[in-house]
């Protein structure tokens, strides 16, 4: 790797990397993981509690009917 810098600032990272060191695949396949890792430790745990809210209610509302196994 002849020549790459990282500059952080308050609001933006800004990461050069050599073009003959890096091919353009490898930096797509880069930034997919990123934004994956950050979608994945973006989730709250209030996000978790509402799908366990919404889970409960939709089994409630499904009770209301008839089963087979009642007949």
């Amino acid at each position: 790797m002849r020549y790459s810098s990282l500059e952080i600032t308050e609001k933006e990272y800004l990461i050069k990397l050599s073009k003959d060191d890096f091919e353009l695949p490898f930096i797509n396949q880069l930034l997919k993981r990123i934004q994956a890792e950050q979608l994945f430790f973006s989730k709250t745990t209030e996000d978790a509690e509402e799908d366990i809210i919404s889970r409960i209610s939709n089994s409630q509302s499904a009770s209301r009917f008839d089963n087979l196994r009642d007949k």
